[in-house]
């Protein structure tokens, strides 16, 4: 059966159970073969097949440890006009030329959808709050999802929500296109 893996390499596994055993242990003879060469491997277990579920906490893992190696900034270059938390977040994507994590995409969206309703609802965000404020808010934030979160959360979060790769910023080249993979 072949498997599509993240690496450059394709791995075939074959199984034969073939053979009936009347004892409770039997081992089973699998065939690997990588790169055209064919190992027979006998083993007492089944091999396991790596879930879509296994991949996504791998590439879950991965995402975090980049991000947790980006540095925030420290300085502050301009004032950034803005009338949505949204529009700030790409402002400041823009601005710094890093991407924002995953999290910190997810409650920007929510902050934006709690002012539905409210009286300042039409004005611009910016002149709600300050905007030295709201770019402070949005890197303590952005601090606290890259050296806090847990891999596995973010797994379960992209896990359950089909648009989850609307939220992640293109941080290296096929990681966006990978998620498409859950």
């Amino acid at each position: 059966m072949k498997r599509t893996l993240p690496w450059s390499d394709q791995v075939d596994v074959i199984s034969s159970d073939e053979s009936s055993s009347s004892s409770s242990s039997s081992s089973l003879d699998v065939d690997v073969q990588v790169n055209d060469d064919t190992t027979n491997v006998a083993t007492d277990q089944p091999p396991k097949e790596v879930s879509s579920e296994g991949l996504l906490i791998r590439k879950a893992e991965i995402y975090q440890e980049y991000m947790k190696q980006l540095p925030i900034p420290t300085s502050r270059g301009t004032i950034i006009p803005f009338t949505t938390w949204m529009g700030l977040g790409r402002s400041i994507k823009q601005l710094y030329g890093q991407p924002l994590h995953y999290l910190t995409n997810i409650l920007l969206k929510q902050w934006d959808k709690l002012r539905i309703g409210s009286e300042d609802e039409h004005r611009p965000l910016d002149i709600v709050v300050h905007p030295c404020k709201a770019e402070a808010t949005i890197w303590l934030v952005e601090e606290l999802h890259r050296h806090t979160s847990s891999h596995h959360h973010i797994a379960k979060l992209w896990q359950s929500d089909p648009m989850c790769h609307a939220f992640i910023d293109s941080i290296f080249p096929q990681f966006t296109k990978a998620m498409d993979l859950k």
